[in-house]
């Protein structure tokens, strides 16, 4: 199969993409260090990647768990998301109610531009503070949305897709969450295409066998990471 080219010049189709890293020079790090954005499709099995890079060493800054960190009892997003939503939205402990704000903002466009615009800053300036302090060997930001925010693409050295077959998201999510077919691919909606994951990505990795062709990927691109770190300009903290 034929595929458009993708960050790093190599032909991506989400099947037959070779997974691991292309070799090129380490760029400048907007954070200082060598640094790896991290994303993929909901249930690609992003958190798991993340967390066999931590076991090698990196440092790994997940911005679901500052989210979720943020919507928890007496989360500092709690008290604009209070006032803008309504306490129907808010659980008996404190809490964001995620599964009512999930059907709201995926059939109102309007109330999740309101929602991003208290959170997004908020995110923002946690995972400012989180890389500061980071000890590890490389930073790896975990961003769901990191191909649909633009930024994060030019603010990290490099991107790192996790991909499998899009069938497999929505039975993972369904066995996961609980959720209807229907409102696996609503989510799946509101995210950038598998094309235009790997469309941006640097590397790929591909999960859709077992955890050990999974962590013999990721052991891989560690030592290749290892490596560009490295070499990788340092420029300190800004």
């Amino acid at each position: 199969m034929t595929g458009s080219a993708g960050k790093s010049g190599r032909p991506v189709d989400g099947v037959s993409k070779p997974p691991g890293a292309s070799e090129q020079p380490p760029m400048e790090s907007r954070w200082g260090r060598f640094s790896i954005g991290l994303t993929g499709g909901i249930g690609s099995g992003k958190s798991l990647v993340a967390d066999m890079l931590a076991a090698h060493g990196a440092a790994i800054i997940d911005t679901d768990v500052i989210a979720h960190q943020l919507t928890a009892p007496g989360g500092a997003a709690m008290p604009a998301i209070r006032a803008a939503f309504g306490d129907s939205f808010i659980t008996p402990e404190g809490a964001l109610n995620r599964a009512a704000m999930r059907e709201h903002v995926f059939t109102d466009p309007t109330a999740r531009k309101q929602l991003e615009a208290i959170l997004h800053p908020l995110i923002g300036a946690e995972t400012e503070a989180a890389a500061a302090r980071a000890d590890g060997s490389y930073l790896v930001f975990v961003v769901p949305l990191l191909i649909e925010s633009g930024r994060w693409v030019e603010g990290v050295n490099r991107v790192l897709v996790v991909d499998c077959p899009e069938a497999l998201q929505v039975e993972r999510v369904m066995r996961r969450n609980h959720l209807s077919p229907q409102q696996v691919e609503a989510i799946m909606a509101t995210q950038a295409s598998r094309a235009q994951r790997l469309a941006a990505a640097d590397d790929v990795i591909i999960n859709d066998a077992d955890q050990a062709t999974l962590a013999h990927q990721a052991a891989s691109l560690h030592e290749t990471y290892l490596r560009f770190s490295k070499a990788a300009p340092d420029r300190g903290t800004d």
